[in-house]
């Protein structure tokens, strides 16, 4: 008897769940286009009928009533999503800004993963735009608009997002072929990017359109044929503007083994005029990541912090953190009348902390914090008695 009780019981809570359901559906339907949340690809708690999963009915903090910021709101269901990110140094920076609307429709999508775009291509372009050109020459993933195929879409343990690193996720298609189309390349043929783009050119094969002066007329300037490795002072002896910052104390070309140029620069082809092997703010993410990440999604950002050589000498400096000046001299470039009304900086005043002279990074982070002016700590107290104890 009790058995069945509760088994009555059971049923009838599951039936006013569904009634409840098919209430909220109705009500909201009312208002709100079926249509708009009935494409091939429906969001799981829509097709329930759930609206107030999401969705506050009367009021709510956010925008269209919902009851969580949009990403702790995503996040409280796709919880892989999150601890991903978390174990994670490069993620992609919609994720990173917890701005998942700008890649996914919250309802519904003529799309796998509720993508908002008519397919993958088309929603990575609305931000890549520079992807978008049309090549004479198109890697076929790409042609396909297939990003994902060599991309992770939230977060990755590789630079780019990539799936593998670099040359494996080439050989995983290109199998067999390297050695026919590298005939008398000096060593196996490896850093398959140093040369190629893996999205499309405007040259067969898809080598980068822009060649290295020594590349372009042949290998015998660089290397001497018998397979040693090519070191910095190579590239000096041709780039002589450099040298100067290169040896500077604080430089790029002392951090790591073997030649540092090529950590940044592509020696034999590139979509650019200074040869970089990306974009200047990916490059300078591959090593300095934490940087980007502590940064990102803060209140208080440096507007355009990613345009890394505004402030920083890429190849060295003498100044702490290769910056083009002493933290004053960099920032007075742009804020014109700091140092003139404000806490006396400069020299012969004191950080009582390093005992260098006091500059505007010394309180403030140039990058970006949670507090207003991007200072260090917060600026009532905390950060004034740092220095100031005896008040």
């Amino acid at each position: 008897m009790k058995i069945s009780i509760y088994f009555l019981i059971f049923w009838a809570l599951v039936g006013t769940a569904a009634s409840a359901s098919g209430a909220q559906e109705k009500l909201c339907f009312g208002c709100h286009e079926r249509k708009d949340f009935a494409k091939a690809v429906i969001h799981q708690p829509v097709a329930k009928g759930e609206c107030e999963l999401c969705h506050n009915p009367h009021v709510a903090k956010y925008k269209g009533l919902v009851q969580k910021e949009v990403e702790r709101l995503c996040r409280s269901c796709h919880v892989d999503i999150g601890k991903a990110v978390k174990q994670t140094t490069q993620i992609h920076k919609p994720v990173s800004e917890g701005n998942c609307l700008a890649c996914h429709d919250p309802h519904s999508s003529a799309v796998k993963g509720l993508l908002r775009e008519k397919n993958q291509k088309d929603t990575c372009l609305k931000c890549h735009e520079d992807m978008g050109k049309n090549f004479k020459y198109t890697h076929l993933p790409f042609s396909r608009g297939e990003c994902s195929v060599c991309h992770q879409p939230h977060q990755a343990e590789r630079l780019y997002l990539l799936v593998a690193d670099t040359d494996d996720l080439c050989r995983s298609c290109h199998k067999g072929t390297l050695a026919e189309f590298h005939k008398n390349f000096p060593s196996k043929p490896a850093a398959c990017l140093t040369c190629h783009n893996p999205h499309g050119s405007s040259r067969k094969g898809l080598i980068k359109d822009i060649l290295h002066e020594p590349f372009k007329s042949g290998c015998g300037d660089c290397h001497d044929g018998k397979g040693a490795s090519v070191g910095a002072d190579k590239c000096l002896k041709c780039h002589e503007d450099v040298r100067e910052q290169a040896l500077a104390v604080h430089n790029h070309l002392g951090s790591t083994t073997g030649n540092s140029c090529v950590n940044c620069h592509s020696p034999h082809a590139s979509d650019g005029a200074k040869l970089f092997k990306t974009r200047l703010e990916q490059v300078c993410r591959g090593c300095h990541s934490d940087t980007f990440k502590n940064y990102l999604g803060k209140l208080h950002s440096h507007p355009n912090a990613a345009e890394c050589a505004n402030c920083h000498q890429v190849h060295g400096s003498n100044n702490l953190a290769m910056l083009k000046g002493d933290g004053n001299q960099v920032c007075n470039g742009c804020h014109k009348t700091q140092g003139q009304f404000t806490h006396p900086v400069g020299e012969g005043i004191f950080d009582p902390r390093t005992g260098m002279n006091m500059t505007c990074v010394s309180c403030h982070y140039p990058h970006g914090t949670d507090n207003p002016f991007n200072l260090k700590q917060e600026g009532s107290k905390d950060l004034c008695i740092q220095c100031h104890r005896g008040y």
